[in-house]
């Protein structure tokens, strides 16, 4: 009799980027960390909670450096392992980098899972940088308790195109690359209530790499790029008001949902981090009379592999645009605006 293999998502407590630490908890842990060397060729560090570090080595090349793991968000090992990459990768394009090589983040338990089944997840991860034309070059494995994968990606980008989170400007339109609706989704299939369709389409939204990053960043009306992961789209627009000092608003009836996503919040299939993320800023965000729970829990869904979030002065939008069309977002939406005022959201 063939012993049944288990579900990657039995293994772990949270899946994909729902497993980040809340922002609010993240900010104190932070906090009673002494500031190190910074150095001036160090473009970008931890000040305004960007998507990777940022180094110049010279007048034309920066480095730019990330790594991003978590645990199973689906149960294909294959999938997984694309998934995981992809999400990784992203915070290369969302500087406006382009990627140059990655190393493997590897932790399985060794006595659980076959090593089949952990190939696979290799494997997926492999493809995925074959897409992106970069090579796993290492990395490293241990035996832990819960499946872990990930990669450190790093990148090059010419300084002059690197692109910030905190360069946001009143006047700036927001536009936003992928579909919300990965952390409902993900809750949907661990109560086996994902259809095979629906999987296909979460599946190929996480796996859609970021790739209009670099020729974005060439943009001059292009003023900040992030990507739309873990926190929600709130906890990241929130980031780019706080480093941008600026105000956004968000017209909800314009975002770009996953199509089952509001009925998958209806029926309560909602991630725990959703609301570790409004616990964290909520107090920060006005959310017009006639959004309720449902739309609340879409606007903190945390995204695995999520979009391109972009601000840009209104005469940029159409280019924009083109740029994602072109790229096959065929999704891609604009969202609302960069207003003056005190760092915060207001949702209509």
């Amino acid at each position: 009799m063939t012993e049944k293999k288990p579900r990657l998502t039995a293994l772990s407590h949270g899946g994909g980027c729902g497993c980040k630490i809340a922002p609010g908890v993240l900010q104190k842990l932070l906090a009673g960390v002494k500031p190190g060397i910074i150095p001036p060729q160090l473009l970008v560090g931890t000040e305004t909670s960007d998507d990777a570090a940022v180094y110049q080595i010279n007048a034309q090349q920066a480095i730019v450096a990330t790594t991003d793991f978590f645990m199973p968000i689906v149960d294909d090992p294959y999938d997984f392992g694309r998934i995981a990459a992809t999400n990784a990768i992203s915070d290369v394009y969302a500087m406006g980098g382009t990627p140059l090589f990655a190393l493997a983040l590897v932790g399985m338990p060794l006595n659980v899972l076959p090593l089949e089944t952990i190939g696979k997840i290799l494997e997926g991860g492999e493809a995925v940088c074959r897409a992106a034309s970069i090579p796993i070059a290492g990395g490293h494995t241990i035996d832990s308790v819960e499946p872990i994968y990930g990669l450190v990606a790093i990148g090059l980008i010419n300084p002059e195109h690197l692109k910030r989170n905190s360069g946001a400007r009143p006047g700036d339109r927001l536009i936003l690359g992928k579909s919300l609706g990965v952390g409902v989704y993900s809750a949907a299939l661990k109560k086996d209530k994902l259809s095979e369709s629906d999987y296909e389409v979460m599946v190929a939204s996480a796996t859609q790499l970021n790739t209009p990053g670099p020729v974005l960043a060439c943009l001059d009306g292009v003023h900040a790029v992030t990507d739309v992961t873990g926190f929600g789209l709130l906890g990241h627009l929130m980031e780019v008001c706080k480093g941008s000092a600026v105000r956004a608003r968000v017209d909800f009836s314009a975002l770009p949902l996953l199509s089952r996503a509001l009925e998958f919040a209806d029926a309560g299939y909602v991630t725990g981090a959703s609301a570790r993320n409004w616990a964290s800023y909520g107090d920060a965000v006005q959310l017009a009379a006639g959004l309720g729970d449902n739309e609340r829990a879409l606007l903190t869904d945390p995204q695995t592999s999520g979009g391109l979030l972009v601000s840009c002065t209104p005469e940029t939008v159409t280019e924009v645009l083109s740029i994602f069309l072109q790229q096959g977002f065929s999704h891609v939406s604009v969202i609302g605006e960069v207003i003056e005022g005190e760092p915060g959201i207001e949702v209509a």
